[in-house]
């Protein structure tokens, strides 16, 4: 497929080894691009993948010399690693609280930060986020979660204002429940009662987020398009 623009760009996808990540390098390179991604373990099976955590800002601005250095200058960047550390606001511990915001909204920064001036330089590059509808409506027994997913949103707008001049978008895409293994230890009758909150009756696959981040990504089909959230759940959230 050559329509949307991504043949030969390079671009670096957080925690692309599994879930919606591996979904993002999937069909990046069936798009043509050149795609990078960091694990911290499980190697993805597509993509040029790197051992690097996100919460260390020297590893991830080493990483990324590494991969213009092997793959040329990036072109996007898609934050797609996270975790959950969940507890009711009254139990969430301050360890459980750092964690989170260190892989979820520091671990962001630390992605994106390295990419920037290059980005400014060449005057192209796409930014996008992976937020959560949790970020959006906030969800009981997620207050670190929530925090951090709606921090990147702000992000997004803030990066979309410095980087208009330069030709840089930066925009957010939020999914709902997804199919993935953070979703397939819920017992089916729970699933049952989602199921009937969301208009179309299901979760969403990873194939539709990835999707959702190509078409923020390509600079044919959102050229103008920036700090902008694609909700990307069904209906769910509205």
């Amino acid at each position: 497929m050559t329509m949307l623009g991504l043949e030969g760009k390079v671009i670096f996808v957080s925690g692309g080894n599994r879930g919606i990540g591996a979904a993002i390098v999937n069909l990046l390179e069936e798009m043509g691009a050149k795609v990078a991604y960091n694990y911290r373990s499980g190697k993805g099976e597509k993509g040029t993948g790197y051992v690097a955590n996100v919460t260390d800002p020297e590893e991830m601005t080493q990483l990324m010399a590494q991969i213009e250095q092997d793959l040329g200058p990036i072109y996007g960047v898609v934050c797609n690693a996270g975790i959950t550390r969940d507890a009711l606001a009254t139990k969430l511990t301050t360890s459980d609280w750092n964690e989170v915001v260190d892989t979820n909204l520091t671990g962001v920064w630390n992605t994106i930060q390295p990419n920037l001036a290059g980005m400014y330089e060449r005057k192209e590059g796409s930014v996008v986020l992976v937020s959560s509808i949790v970020g959006e409506r906030g969800n009981i027994g997620q207050i670190n979660y929530a925090a951090t997913k709606g921090a990147v949103i702000a992000m997004a707008k803030t990066l979309a204002q410095e980087g208009a001049r330069y030709k840089v978008r930066a925009n957010v895409v939020a999914p709902g429940f997804i199919e993935t293994d953070m979703t397939k230890p819920i017992p089916e009758p729970v699933k049952e009662k989602i199921y009937a909150q969301i208009p179309m009756r299901r979760f969403g696959k990873p194939e539709e987020i990835a999707w959702a981040v190509v078409y923020m990504l390509s600079p044919v089909a959102s050229s103008f398009v920036t700090g902008h959230v694609l909700s990307v759940n069904g209906g769910h959230y509205m």
